[in-house]
């Protein structure tokens, strides 16, 4: 009984502290890619309503996709859907294809939700401490096309 009760606490945290996440991990250097972006939560409570995502130096050309009950706004360097709601009971997924430059590294996006009250930035960058970062911007590793691309022969 202790067990599924701490369990179930370990499991109630960690959905409590859910960010804006980026489901892929990594991509190719100068391929297309398609980022989906995860919402776990609202803003202490309160619904979303819009998600907007600022794309980093070397991602490009954003197709977002679109979403029933959500208005797309597209701009060179950011996408922004309004609309939802999105209640804080549920989570969702935000998704677009980016071109991606030749250049390897980490990238990362700067997400801002807003919520019906309030809202939250998911920008913070890692300073190298190690330091875990209350509100981290989604990242995605960037991996030179050499080195992944294997060839049979």
């Amino acid at each position: 009984m202790k067990k599924t009760i701490a369990m179930a606490a370990m499991l109630l945290a960690a959905t409590a502290h859910a960010h804006v996440t980026l489901e892929q991990r990594s991509a190719t250097a100068g391929s297309y890619q398609k980022l989906t972006f995860r919402v776990g939560h609202g803003c202490e409570g309160s619904a979303t309503r819009a998600i907007t995502v600022v794309l980093p130096e070397g991602v490009s050309t954003a197709k977002p996709m679109p979403k029933q009950g959500w208005k797309i706004d597209i701009s060179p360097q950011k996408i922004r859907w309004t609309g939802g709601p999105l209640p804080d009971d549920f989570y969702d997924e935000f998704t677009m294809q980016v071109k991606l430059s030749q250049e390897a590294g980490k990238r990362y996006f700067k997400v801002v939700q807003t919520c019906m009250k309030g809202s939250m930035a998911w920008d913070q960058l890692p300073d190298g401490s190690g330091t875990k970062l209350k509100a981290p911007a989604p990242v995605l590793d960037v991996q030179p096309a050499e080195a992944t691309s294997a060839h049979v022969h």
